[in-house]
């Protein structure tokens, strides 16, 4: 299988595995799935598109409603990679310890985020990493989530379980009120 099939295959069914890995988000144990979303409300601009290969056209991460200025959290603890500007872009990326489907090495980058935190920083779930910047071609700022060269929709990371409970009565035994 050519290098090209190899990472196409493994954008498409990335996904797949990550949401049957397990009963909860990314196959961690219950305990560890308390990811918070980077922003409150979570309002998608422009969703996650995996890319066909490494070089496909594709939207490799989401984008988030965000007035200039909403404070950033860090999703799930981790140490910060990347503060600061690349490519002219204001970046903050954050490797997340968990073992995720057998491995680690996880990120979550920030793009449109002025960093409040530095390079080699711990962060916990929850802590201001930064501040949404204003900018011409968004009205929030890009989150990604990325394991070497494969990337993955973070939006997966706020995903929860869904209990089906018998409808009212309809349980045989069922002491439902």
């Amino acid at each position: 299988m050519a290098h090209r099939d190899r990472m196409t295959l493994a954008a498409l069914a990335l996904p797949l595995l990550l949401a049957l890995a397990s009963s909860s988000p990314l196959g961690l144990p219950a305990r560890e799935t308390a990811w918070r979303p980077p922003v409150t409300p979570v309002v998608v601009e422009r969703p996650f598109a995996a890319p066909a290969g490494p070089y496909a056209a594709g939207h490799r991460g989401v984008d988030l409603t965000a007035d200039p200025g909403s404070v950033v959290r860090a999703p799930a603890p981790g140490v910060v990679r990347v503060a600061g500007r690349v490519a002219g872009k204001a970046v903050v990326s954050i490797e997340h310890p968990h073992r995720i489907l057998g491995g680690t090495g996880w990120r979550t980058t920030y793009e449109g985020v002025l960093a409040h935190v530095e390079a080699g920083d711990a962060v916990d779930a929850g802590d201001p990493i930064g501040v949404v910047i204003a900018h011409a071609h968004s009205r929030g700022f890009h989150w990604g989530l990325k394991n070497g060269r494969v990337y993955a929709d973070p939006m997966l990371l706020l995903r929860r379980a869904v209990i089906l409970k018998p409808l009212r009565g309809q349980a045989r035994g069922c002491a439902c009120s």
